[in-house]
């Protein structure tokens, strides 16, 4: 590891001009390539104190051992050696996109005597006009089978038209009127070329003049009487629209447009392109890439637009591109876009319209694709195996953690704070063994002491199950000191009634699994769910939760579970008693694992708050009477039609609800007389109260209530959440 400071330039050496600079590793290697608008001041940026940088750049600079740079004119000149730097030496700790295959076209071969239509991948070449790009082949095929029968261009390869020129006699698709079969002079070379610059017109998105031509010499050839010929442009016509059917219509007729979106994280984004010309969706593509440097949304946007356009010139950089973010500054892109394209080029975000409505399908595109690729990643044998072994090499522990639980603490303000657990097993979601916890030990706003309080409860359960199940043994009870606390000493009954005493509350029961916790006091001789410890605790948050957790495990007497904190600022891993974190690679996989189970944990107890705050907004005096189920509660609303009329019947008129019996009618007359009723619902606009009818949903009131804060609510108050 290098100290930059020991190939740091000499104050005055680099010029405040902008240009392009180089890192270079001790082999000499270029390991990242960035343009400056300002040298001085940007790589003045990277010599300073390590504690202070971006842990990506930090790692930069640590690996490299010199600098150099080249001094350019403007901006614009910046931007296009950058980009050339970057195809050529490919550094490492720049930003790279995977999964960026060769994305096929619908090519013209314009640049030959006879033009031939095909498929075509990698490098454009001049004299050929593409279409495109298509996610898949056979989606060009498609269209281009549909256009043959109107256009009858060639489409045979070099060899195949030599050899039925040479013979006389046409391939298959020349006798069934799909090709002009210039190969044997049905038609010259000029009438071919026609049928290929109409091809292309087409293609291009000058649809509507050509189809009305068509239709035109339809109805002509129908007064003529050579109806033949009308029934034969008839079926063009309708291949014609059925071809252009695969293109929906989204834009203007005249619009030619490239929209990209970006879905990111901490680790990765995914790039999405849309490509629209002529209104209409022609084709799309994506990428994935690592963040192996500090990079915001509009870096990453720059990275993209330079991937897409670096090679393009003409018409195939279109009139506007919509972005999600702008690249700062935008000036010198805009500039280097024109120049490629020749005439002016608009980069924009969109902010309304019909361009917003299809930039949102893009962005949904990107967090699919995002997605999708970490699902793919995740389910690689060989990368869990990997991201498990980095894992226990940079935690320092014996061995890999096939099981890892984490944590985390949700709430709104202090109010309804809860906790969650989540299990990974061998790197993969175990959510039979997900666990939902209830804070119960204080009230208000305390991420450290609920964090103490779950370890303790999820631990002590822990000790429980395993004395029960005779794996304590008296030898090892007593090495530990007295009875550990919330033991069989203290907490008498099943274990079931344990998890209901500590607040636990199970994601789903699931039938017949080893772990699950049964309310049956029998005991099948299996291991209950909290009879099995993980290898690591993996908690959300910084040292002060570490330390929490840590020493509710030492307060239960369990020294053997390695204890890990993940903070989402820099993604840095707190260890106990450890004064500085351990910085983790960002393209490590056992980074990305960790991540991975962070925000599994944090998703899930997100949703467990919501759903218990929108539960006690809705609950009504019925959902305290004891015994009484959903079912039955809807069976009493709709049998009396509201919990106003229900509160004034009568026990007698109570029981003849289906499913009601004398002592639970009873009950719930005890319960509806000492419930209060419902505040009157006000009318805001008029002032007028409203009859006091409470609503007829079971679990509800009405009047007036603090209104539910949902998945869909503004982003001011769900930023709020943790």
């Amino acid at each position: 590891m290098a100290d930059p400071s020991s190939y740091r330039p000499k104050p005055g050496q680099i010029p405040d001009s902008p240009g392009v600079y180089r890192f270079r590793d001790e082999h000499r290697r270029v390991i990242y390539v960035g343009k400056a608008k300002s040298l001085r001041q940007r790589l003045a940026s990277y010599f300073q104190d390590l504690a202070n940088l971006h842990p990506r750049t930090r790692t930069m600079v640590t690996t490299a051992s010199s600098v150099e740079w080249t001094v350019v004119s403007t901006e614009v000149e910046a931007l296009q050696l950058e980009y050339s730097w970057i195809k050529e030496y490919d550094p490492r700790f720049n930003v790279k996109y995977r999964d960026d295959k060769s994305y096929p076209y619908l090519a013209v071969t314009m640049n030959e005597e006879f033009p031939r239509v095909q498929v075509m991948r990698g490098q454009k070449k001049k004299g050929v006009r593409y279409f495109g790009p298509y996610g898949h082949a056979w989606a060009i095929r498609d269209t281009v089978d549909l256009l043959l029968r109107v256009f009858p261009v060639r489409t045979c390869s070099a060899g195949v038209f030599k050899n039925a020129s040479r013979t006389g006699r046409p391939c298959l698709l020349g006798y069934i009127g799909k090709c002009s079969a210039p190969c044997v002079g049905r038609v010259p070379a000029e009438e071919h070329r026609e049928l290929a610059e109409e091809f292309c017109d087409f293609m291009a998105g000058r649809t509507g003049t050509y189809i009305r031509r068509q239709e035109q010499q339809m109805a002509a050839a129908a007064e003529e009487m050579e109806y033949e010929r009308a029934a034969r442009l008839r079926d063009d016509i309708v291949a014609l629209k059925k071809a252009m059917e695969k293109s929906a219509v989204v834009l203007a007729d005249a619009t030619d447009a490239d929209l990209m979106a970006v879905a990111e994280d901490e680790l990765e984004a995914a790039v999405q392109i849309f490509h629209v010309r002529g209104g209409r969706v022609r084709g799309q593509r994506g990428w994935v890439t690592d963040k192996v440097e500090a990079v915001t949304t509009g870096d990453l946007v720059e990275h993209a637009l330079q991937q897409l356009y670096g090679e393009e010139t003409g018409d195939s950089v279109p009139k506007e591109v919509l972005v999600p973010a702008l690249p700062e500054p935008v000036e010198p892109v805009q500039e280097w876009l024109t120049a490629r394209r020749g005439s002016n080029v608009s980069l924009r975000i969109p902010q309304r319209g019909d361009k917003k409505a299809l930039m949102e399908t893009v962005q949904r595109n990107a967090l699919q694709a995002l997605a999708l690729h970490k699902t793919k990643r995740a389910s690689d044998l060989t990368t869990r195996s990997r991201a498990l072994e980095e894992i226990a090499e940079a935690l320092d522990l014996d061995s890999a953690p096939l099981r890892i639980e984490c944590y985390d603490i949700s709430h709104l303000q202090g109010d309804d704070v809860v906790a969650s657990m989540v299990v990974f097993e061998d790197g993969l979601q175990r959510k039979s063994e997900y666990r939902r916890f209830q804070i119960k030990g204080f009230a208000g706003q305390d991420d450290v002491r609920s964090m103490h309080e779950v370890i303790t409860r999820r631990f002590r359960r822990y000790l429980l199950e395993k004395e029960r199940t005779g794996e304590w043994t008296d030898g090892e009870e007593a090495a530990s000191g007295a009875a550990v606390p919330g033991t069989a000493a203290d907490a008498p009954g099943t274990a079931a009634e344990a998890a209901l005493r500590e607040g636990i509350v199970p994601e789903a029961p699931a039938s017949g699994d080893p772990f699950s916790v049964s309310a049956s006091s029998e005991d099948d001789g299996r291991p209950k769910r909290f009879a099995y410890p993980p290898q690591l605790v993996v908690v959300d948050g910084g040292r002060p939760q570490v330390a929490a957790a840590r020493r509710a495990l030492e307060e239960l007497g369990i020294d053997d579970i390695a204890v890990c904190g993940l903070a989402k600022r820099l993604e840095e891993v707190w260890l106990p008693d450890e004064d500085d974190p351990v910085v983790l690679p960002r393209s490590s996989e056992g980074l990305y694992l960790l991540q991975r189970v962070r925000d599994e944990a944090h998703r899930f107890a997100i949703t467990y708050q919501r759903a218990k705050r929108a539960k006690r907004f809705r609950a009504g005096p019925l959902d305290d009477v004891p015994g009484l189920g959903d079912s039955r509660r809807q069976a009493l609303i709709k049998h009396f039609g509201s919990v106003k009329k229900l509160r004034s019947a009568t026990i007698d008129q109570i029981c003849e609800v289906p499913g009601i019996g004398r002592k639970t009618a009873e009950t719930i007359a005890v319960a509806l007389a000492q419930a209060a009723p419902a505040a009157p619902a006000v009318n805001t606009a008029t002032g007028e109260i409203m009859e006091d009818d409470e609503d007829a949903v079971p679990g509800t009131t009405a009047g007036p209530a603090e209104e539910p804060v949902t998945a869909g609510a503004s982003d001011e108050r769900r930023g709020q959440e943790t």
